[in-house]
């Protein structure tokens, strides 16, 4: 399983940014995959998941209304739209899929991309 993200960068607050993270090694239609994203001296935190066709999709309230998760299953991509962004958003954001793996549940993780909103 590889996941590699892309697009992050240093961007106003207000200012927008999408994020994209190619997978391979698996059958990508198949999983959900989720955003998350590491703040300076915390751990972890989901940001949002969308289903494995992409009929579903969750957000944490904190970015609810502003971001947007998306994929296209042929291009095995998920997307990862942030719009109106704050200070608060800065953070490094991974892409992540969990699988069964012989009854153990396994993440998997991109190497992060750094997402920094600053004036």
């Amino acid at each position: 399983v590889q996941l590699v993200e892309s697009g992050g960068g240093l961007v106003q607050p207000g200012g927008s940014l999408r994020l994209s993270c190619a997978a391979s090694g698996f059958t990508f239609s198949m999983y959900a995959m989720s955003w998350y994203r590491q703040l300076p001296g915390k751990g972890r935190e989901l940001v949002a998941r969308i289903s494995s066709a992409g009929g579903s999709t969750n957000y944490a309230d904190s970015v609810k209304d502003r971001f947007t998760i998306s994929r296209d299953n042929a291009k095995n991509t998920v997307y990862l739209q942030m719009n109106s962004l704050k200070p608060e958003d800065t953070a490094v954001y991974y892409c992540n899929t969990r699988h069964l793996v012989i009854g153990n549940i396994i993440d998997y993780w991109g190497q992060g991309t750094q997402v920094t909103v600053s004036s």
